[in-house]
C-alpha cells in the first residue's frame, strides 16, 4: 500500500543505522570510504556495484536525502548539489555541447536568467525565452539543435501559475525533455512529473529545507523520457564513454528493472548527474547540509499548507489596500492563473506572491526599508517572512526588456510569507505602508 505524503516525508530513503541504531539520519562527515577489498573496489569504479567511494560522489547521509526527494516528487532517482544553481548547471552540462540551444520560459527567477544569457554562453550554450501563455512562441523557438524546454512550476517572483501538461506535449513532440523547477511549490503543493515532467530540479535551500541555513540542489530523475530513442541527440548518454571503458549509460542503466507499476526502472539521467557532472566539476552538497535539510523535510507538508493558507490571507488584506495597484496570487479567484492552480496546485497557490504600489519604483524601496517583523533579504521558503524588491536586488542585472517579462517590474514588491502568527504580518505591513 503506498503511503502518504506526511509518513514518506519523514521516513523515505531512511532506516535505523544498522551499526549504531540511530533513528535519526547519522552525518557521515567523511572525505572517503575503505572498500572491502580490492575486488569491491574495481566493481564500485566500473559501475558495477553501487556504493559510497568519495564524498563529492555518494555519501550515506546525502543519498537519504536523495532518495526521500525522488520518493516525494514521485522519480526514479535524484542526485544532491551544492546548491540550485549548480543543480541546474548540472542537467545542461550532461545534455549540451558546443553549439546547442534550449528554450526557457521568460517567467523565471532573476539569477536563472543571468545564468542561462551569460553564464551558459561561455560554453556555447543558447537560450531562446518565450511567454509561457504562448505555446505557438514555444514551438517557433524549437529548433534541430535544441535540447530541452525549461520552465518553473511556480514562476519567482509573480507566484504565476505554469501549464506544465500543455508545455510537456509540445517538448515531447519534439522528442525533447522538459525540465521543471519546482522550488516554489515544493512536491507538497505541486509534482510536475504526473503532469509530464521529465527532470524536475529544486534550490534545496528554500521550502524543502524551510529554515533559511543551509543552501543545496537536487535533481529528479523522472525515469520516463526515452534517451535511447533520440540517438545521436543526447551523445553522453547514448553514446560509448571513454572515460568509462566504452560504457554506453543508457543500454546499461536504462532499464536496471521494473517498477511498482511494471514499466522499466530508468536512471540514466541521474546516473550521469553522479559519474560524469558530479564527479569531475565537483559541487557536492555537504553532509552537514544535507542533515539539515533532511531535518526540514519531515515537516514540509505541516509548514507548506500554513505558508500557503497565509500567504493568501495576505494576499486578500492587500487586494483591499488603497496603496496597492495590483496584487498577483494564483489563489485570488480573479488572477489570471487561478484555474491552473486549481488544478495543479490545489492545497494551495504557495507562500511567494508579488504586488505593485502606485507609487512605483520609490514606494516599493521604501515599503522594503521600513518593515520590522518582514526580513529584508534575497530568499524565500523561510520560516520568516520575507521581502525584497526584485527590480533593484535579484532583478537588477535583468535587461530592462525582460525585467516585466519575468513579474520584476518597477513597482513589484515580492513576499514570501513566513510562519508568523497573520494579525502580526499585517500589521507590520499596515504601519510600513503607512509610514510617512
Amino acid at each position: 500500500m503506498t503511503q502518504g505524503f506526511s509518513t514518506r516525508a519523514i521516513h523515505a530513503g531512511a532506516a535505523p543505522d544498522p551499526v549504531t541504531g540511530s533513528r535519526a539520519t547519522p552525518i557521515h562527515q567523511t572525505t572517503s570510504f575503505v572498500f572491502k577489498d580490492v575486488d569491491h573496489a574495481a566493481r564500485l569504479f566500473g559501475l558495477q556495484e553501487f556504493g559510497s567511494i568519495y564524498t563529492r560522489i555518494t555519501n550515506p547521509t546525502t543519498a537519504v536525502l536523495e532518495n526521500r526527494i525522488a520518493d516525494l516528487e514521485g522519480g526514479t532517482a535524484a542526485v544532491a548539489f551544492a546548491s540550485g544553481h549548480a543543480a541546474q548547471f548540472a542537467v545542461f552540462h550532461v545534455l549540451l555541447g558546443p553549439g546547442d540551444h534550449f528554450v526557457a520560459a521568460r517567467q523565471l527567477y532573476g539569477g536563472s536568467l543571468n545564468q542561462f544569457t551569460h553564464s551558459f554562453a561561455k560554453f556555447g550554450w543558447s537560450v531562446d525565452f518565450f511567454d509561457h501563455h504562448d505555446l505557438d512562441a514555444l514551438r517557433a523557438a524549437i529548433r534541430p539543435e535544441t535540447k530541452a524546454v525549461f520552465i518553473e512550476s511556480i514562476a519567482n517572483p509573480g507566484g504565476i501559475v505554469t501549464d506544465i501538461e500543455a508545455i510537456a506535449q509540445v517538448a515531447h513532440a519534439a522528442g525533447i525533455p522538459l525540465i521543471v523547477d519546482n522550488t516554489m511549490a515544493s512536491p507538497y503543493l505541486v509534482r510536475p512529473i504526473e503532469w509530464g515532467a521529465d527532470i524536475v530540479v529544486h534550490s534545496l535551500t528554500k521550502f524543502i529545507g524551510g529554515h533559511g541555513n543551509s543552501i543545496g540542489g537536487v535533481v529528479v530523475d523522472s525515469g520516463r523520457f526515452d534517451w535511447g530513442a533520440q540517438a545521436g541527440r543526447f551523445p553522453t548518454l547514448t553514446e560509448p564513454l571513454s572515460f568509462y571503458a566504452g560504457l554506453d549509460i543508457h543500454d546499461t542503466f536504462g532499464a536496471i528493472g521494473l517498477g511498482p507499476d511494471g514499466s522499466a526502472v530508468n536512471i540514466s539521467l541521474a546516473i550521469t548527474l553522479r559519474v560524469f557532472t558530479l564527479r569531475d566539476l565537483g559541487a557536492a552538497l555537504s553532509p552537514f547540509n544535507a542533515f539539515l535539510i533532511l531535518t526540514g523535510v519531515e515537516t514540509l507538508p505541516l509548514r507548506m499548507q500554513r505558508h500557503a493558507d497565509s500567504a493568501l490571507a495576505v494576499a486578500r488584506w492587500l487586494e483591499a489596500r488603497p496603496e496597492v495597484a495590483w496584487v498577483s496570487h494564483a489563489g485570488l479567484p480573479g488572477d489570471p492563473s487561478f484555474e491552473r492552480a486549481r488544478k495543479y496546485s490545489p492545497r494551495g497557490a504557495g507562500a511567494v506572491f508579488t504586488f505593485g504600489l502606485h507609487g512605483g519604483y520609490e514606494a516599493g524601496v521604501k515599503l522594503v526599508s521600513s518593515t520590522r517583523l518582514f526580513s529584508h533579504l534575497a530568499n524565500i521558503g523561510d520560516t520568516r517572512s520575507l521581502i525584497i524588491h526584485p527590480a533593484s536586488t535579484t532583478h537588477r542585472q535583468v535587461p530592462d526588456h525582460l525585467k516585466a517579462g519575468a513579474g520584476a517590474g518597477p513597482d513589484v514588491v515580492r513576499v514570501s510569507i513566513g510562519l508568523e502568527d497573520v494579525a502580526d504580518i499585517l500589521a507590520d505591513l499596515e504601519q510600513a505602508l503607512t509610514t510617512p
